[in-house]
């Protein structure tokens, strides 16, 4: 069996991506604690804008969205050749394993550290390390419910969007299904998030969540368009990889088109 996985290429391909799409989630879910200034990554000073009658507002972001983009490639990739079945079980792998993750960094946090590990002479730049690493992987209930909801459900919707747009225009117009599906995958997903995290999590009003949505969003929406051209690299590669006869009977397996 696993000599046949090693020199089957759509297979082997196929673990390959599963193993990165997953890690990927995961990864993305770990450091999405921090919140970083796009201004500032660019050498500009914080902005501070009104929308929605929201005031202050500033593009602040998730250190997750920097990895969320290759996620949402990785998908259409895997949509392309696979099909929408391949993409729906390596997100529920993903979303499984997002949740033992948190599972295990709860326990994690709640085993008694040990005396020696605790520094509390801060002036000498010695941190609590207990307390850092608690304040680094206790993320709040909320956000770890809406983490995982906002990404299978934007995961089930790109895969939706992606097809139907594939089905009206066949192998043509890649640009269109990978940045449509995306687009329109992103908004729900920064959407939902932000409403179980902090809408019903924190109480803030609707007003400042569909502020802060559209900030996030916004930066999702460009960040996709710029890497449309990664995704016609990648498939070029990999109908290289694969060769024009395999590439395009995988391509219309995954249509659900077999052909005689």
């Amino acid at each position: 069996m696993i000599t046949f996985i090693l020199k089957d290429k759509p297979t082997k391909l196929f673990v390959i991506f599963a193993a990165f799409f997953v890690a990927n989630a995961l990864i993305a879910e770990c450091i999405g604690g921090k919140i970083f200034s796009l201004e500032k990554l660019f050498g500009a000073t914080p902005s501070s804008f009104s929308l929605l009658g929201e005031s202050g507002l500033s593009i602040s972001l998730t250190c997750g969205v920097l990895l969320w983009p290759l996620e949402f490639i990785m998908t259409d990739i895997i949509n392309e050749y696979y099909g929408p079945k391949a993409v729906r079980r390596i997100s529920y792998i993903a979303v499984a394993l997002i949740g033992y993750a948190f599972l295990m960094f709860y326990m994690a946090i709640n085993v008694p550290a040990a005396d020696f590990w605790h520094g509390t002479n801060i002036s000498n730049g010695v941190p609590d390390m207990a307390n850092a690493f608690n304040a680094v992987f206790g993320q709040g209930m909320w956000i770890i419910i809406g983490s995982i909801v906002a990404f299978l459900v934007s995961q089930i919707v790109d895969v939706t969007v992606f097809h139907k747009i594939k089905k009206a225009t066949g192998e043509k117009k890649v640009w269109l299904r990978a940045t449509g599906s995306t687009i329109v995958s992103q908004l729900v997903d920064s959407f939902i998030v932000l409403f179980i995290a902090f809408y019903l999590g924190q109480h803030w009003s609707m007003q400042k969540v569909l502020a802060i949505c559209m900030v996030n969003y916004t930066y999702k929406a460009v960040v996709a368009i710029l890497l449309t051209p990664v995704i016609y690299i990648v498939e070029h590669r990999i109908d290289k990889y694969f060769g024009k006869e395999t590439a395009h009977k995988m391509r219309q397996a995954a249509m659900g088109k077999e052909e005689a």
